[in-house]
């Protein structure tokens, strides 16, 4: 009789393509995935997979067999979270975050995992975008919230809020309000995101015009860092006010207008597609609410992009 820890198992070789990585998500040996895989073929009474590459690939029996796995462990883990103990959801999640929402709503986000999945612990790491993106793509985190929408093979998007991008700096200055143009920001130091991020793309593109003189493009993988060289009057920040809004509200920082707009960053929760992707569509709609509220954001659809082809 097929069981489900067969075709968990099935799932996650071609997902993965390979019984090593099956085995290492499953935290068993590859052996024993091998001896599921072999079993599954017994009771099936056809070939599932194709063992003559690098890459186990499914066979025409194992594409069929794959359109009702999906299926049925779909529907195990939609049934688990809508009927079961939400304190049932254990493990740990890998979660990748850019630094913009470490300094806005993260630690809620946490809080309402703790209350709402006691069991499930989450494995922060922050960085990049690009370098989160690879690190997905990896298979090295679950889920990610970066600029986005991110694109690859079985990727999953959702859009979570956007930031609008503003020019900060010390009133020690003394710049006034404005509203100023490029060529007057142009004078000072300029502060914000790591080099080859979205932000500093766009910063450097804003400026890099012939009638400006060349400006001191200071970049940073911290936000933290920015903000303590805005602080210091060290130049001027650009970087969603959002993120310090203790230090507008405080008179540390103050936030100039200028005679043109920068493009919001819009943020997104992106993850690849799973046999086991309840747990992170679960933190994912936590995220949503937190992030927008009852905003016309929220309940915005997934966003898939075209799913690897099964040869």
């Amino acid at each position: 009789m097929v069981d489900f820890k067969s075709i968990e198992t099935f799932l996650w070789v071609v997902t993965l393509g390979s019984f090593r990585g099956a085995g290492q998500r499953l935290n068993t040996t590859q052996p024993a995935i091998s001896q599921r895989i072999a079993q599954l073929e017994r009771e099936m009474g056809v070939k599932l997979l194709n063992r003559d590459h690098r890459v186990v690939s499914p066979t025409a029996s194992g594409r069929q067999l794959m359109v009702y796995a999906e299926k049925l462990i779909g529907l195990r883990a939609e049934m688990m979270a809508e009927v079961g103990d939400r304190s049932a959801m254990r493990g740990a999640l890998r979660l990748g975050v850019a630094e913009t929402i470490v300094h806005t709503w993260l630690p809620r986000l946490v809080k309402s995992v703790n209350t709402d999945y006691p069991n499930l612990s989450l494995e922060i790491e922050v960085d990049i975008t690009p370098n989160l993106s690879a690190r997905l793509f990896a298979q090295e985190i679950e889920l990610a919230f970066v600029l986005g929408p991110l694109s690859g093979p079985s990727v999953r998007n959702r859009v979570l809020c956007d930031y609008p991008v503003s020019f900060v700096t010390s009133p020690s200055l003394g710049l006034g309000k404005g509203p100023f143009t490029l060529k007057e920001l142009a004078k000072f130091p300029i502060i914000t995101f790591a080099r080859k991020t979205q932000p500093y793309e766009t910063v450097r593109s804003l400026f890099n015009r012939p009638d400006l003189p060349p400006i001191r493009l200071h970049a940073s993988a911290s936000l933290a860092t920015v903000i303590h060289m805005a602080i210091e009057g060290l130049g001027i920040a650009v970087i969603p006010a959002a993120i310090v809004e203790n230090e507008l509200a405080d008179g540390k920082l103050s936030e100039l207008k200028t005679s043109f707009q920068i493009k919001p960053l819009t943020f997104c929760a992106a993850w690849l597609t799973s046999p086991e992707e309840t747990a992170v569509e679960r933190v994912v709609d936590l995220a949503a609410k937190i992030a927008q509220g009852n905003s016309a954001t929220v309940g915005l659809p997934i966003i898939d992009a075209p799913r690897r082809a099964r040869h």
